[in-house]
């Protein structure tokens, strides 16, 4: 029997920086946004994240969107 992928959502990734290490390494902290829908473009999801954590004091470092996809037979 084939398997049938089905679209289930996105989870979106924040990684920010809160500071340095001692030794100066940059020292980076991650947040997660659930429940995005797996239609949304990928444009307008970075759109919305970069004006979110454009509010933050925290410089924005990287942006990963992870979808879910349910498999089934």
């Amino acid at each position: 029997m084939a398997v049938v992928a089905s679209n289930k959502d996105s989870v979106v990734v924040i990684t920010f920086q809160i500071g340095s290490t001692a030794q100066g390494a940059p020292k980076l902290s991650q947040r997660s946004l659930a429940n995005v829908k797996s239609s949304a473009p990928d444009q307008d999801v970075y759109d919305v994240v970069v004006a979110l954590y454009g509010l933050q004091v925290y410089p924005l470092i990287g942006v990963r969107r992870d979808n879910r996809i349910d498999l089934t037979e």
